[in-house]
């Protein structure tokens, strides 16, 4: 479960922003009507989804991949060496290319609140830090500071100055200590390598059939409420021939056969006939077959995900039954983007899962919330004043015949 997370100088993310699943104290009707888009933890109510909404070029896909490139500093940072260099730019003015960025992700993995946080510069790792909350109160599992010295928590980690020692300026501590066995790091690793899940996956890949299996008849189910005609789906292994990366000297393109999954479907009434899933059935039944695939799985297990644009290719009907199907569930989560300006509801999303992104005048990106314009009631249309740029974050373009026509003349 996420609680907050924070990122600073991070391409068009200048100051620190903050993207807070911690549900904000809205006692309304509507609000009420809306209890199962919030979970509880430790009496904390904890949003279940946030849309990020705003227009093109204003940094949402960015807060995004933040967070991916946080999550695979975690992941993989262990088998850096030197001479890497992070494969990310900080914001580009006033300074900001020599100052170190900033991620924060404060987290609950079995039943305990952490709070990890580190800073970095494009060749080097300057700080890092883990705190955790075993009995309520904020406690330290350890700290490395920018001079290179650590300090620990006790009895956390286990001989932590030997991974100290094994840790380069180009690890995380808490990827080398993963690597080194230590129990903390690694059941940390497991939660970001299994329970925080980045994007969608390739339904063609092998890994996809143990949750096709698992999840067909809800799959099923799902499509026939979204109405669609399948009534069946069947799966079978394929070989296809793949090219191979030539070798020094090499001129010729070579191939090998790999192992994929190919989906065939069953349409009403055409019980005989089968339909290749990825050659003959639509972009919209392909992509909600995809994230069907990915999100049974998140709210099977209590898992979070991020979505860039989940519902592009989708009829809105469809992007409003995946958010019922995380709102249905107990405890799950959803970060996503989206220009769907019809998910920008009161009567869907509560006042705090609705969050604008937006550039301002400096290039950066800034975040705030439907929550924090204190003016707005929820008798209003929350779409209409987005679209008309009550809260800013929505495109200005003037499109007029007369305007376009002096750009074809000019």
């Amino acid at each position: 479960m996420i609680l907050k997370i924070e990122l600073e100088n991070f391409f068009s993310i200048k100051d620190r922003i903050r993207i807070d699943f911690r549900a904000a104290n809205i006692n309304t009707a509507l609000a009420r009507n809306l209890s199962y888009n919030v979970m509880s933890w430790n009496g904390v109510p904890v949003l279940k989804s946030i849309g990020l909404f705003g227009p093109n070029a204003s940094g949402k896909s960015n807060i995004l991949k933040a967070i991916t490139f946080c999550c695979k500093m975690i992941l993989e940072s262990h088998l850096h060496n030197e001479g890497v260099t992070f494969n990310f730019e900080p914001f580009k003015f006033e300074g900001f290319g020599n100052k170190p960025s900033r991620f924060l992700i404060d987290f609950v993995c079995e039943n305990v609140e952490y709070e990890y946080s580190f800073e970095l510069t494009r060749d080097r790792i300057v700080r890092e830090s883990l705190y955790h909350y075993p009995v309520g109160r904020r406690a330290k599992v350890f700290v490395r500071e920018a001079d290179g010295k650590y300090s620990f928590g006790t009895g956390i980690i286990a001989k932590p100055m030997d991974v100290a020692l094994n840790t380069s300026d180009k690890n995380l501590f808490l990827s080398r200590a993963s690597s080194m066995n230590r129990d903390v790091p690694q059941k940390l690793y497991r939660y970001f390598m299994n329970q925080f899940l980045l994007g969608l996956v390739n339904v063609n890949d092998l890994i996809v059939l143990d949750s096709f299996k698992t999840y067909k008849k809800v799959i099923l189910k799902a499509l026939e409420i979204c109405d669609t005609d399948i009534t069946d789906i069947e799966v079978r292994k394929e070989q296809i021939p793949a090219p191979v990366l030539p070798m020094p000297g090499q001129t010729e393109l070579s191939f090998k056969l790999v192992d994929v999954l190919r989906f065939k479907t069953v349409h009403r009434n055409q019980s005989d006939v089968m339909f290749d899933l990825d050659m003959e059935e639509s972009n919209g039944t392909r992509k909600l077959f995809q994230i069907l695939i990915r999100l049974l799985d998140v709210v099977k297990n209590k898992k979070s995900i991020m979505m860039d644009e989940f519902d592009t290719g989708l009829h809105t009907r469809l992007a409003d039954f995946i958010l019922d199907l995380i709102h249905a569930s107990s405890n799950n989560q959803l970060l996503f983007t989206s220009h769907n300006t019809n998910l920008i509801d009161v009567k869907r999303l509560r006042r705090d899962q609705i969050v604008f992104v937006n550039k301002s005048e400096q290039g950066a990106t800034c975040v705030y919330s439907l929550y924090d314009f204190k003016d707005f009631r929820e008798n209003m249309d929350a779409e209409k004043g987005y679209i008309q740029g009550r809260f800013d974050a929505v495109p200005y373009v003037d499109s007029s015949v007369e305007s376009i026509r002096q750009i074809l003349e000019g």
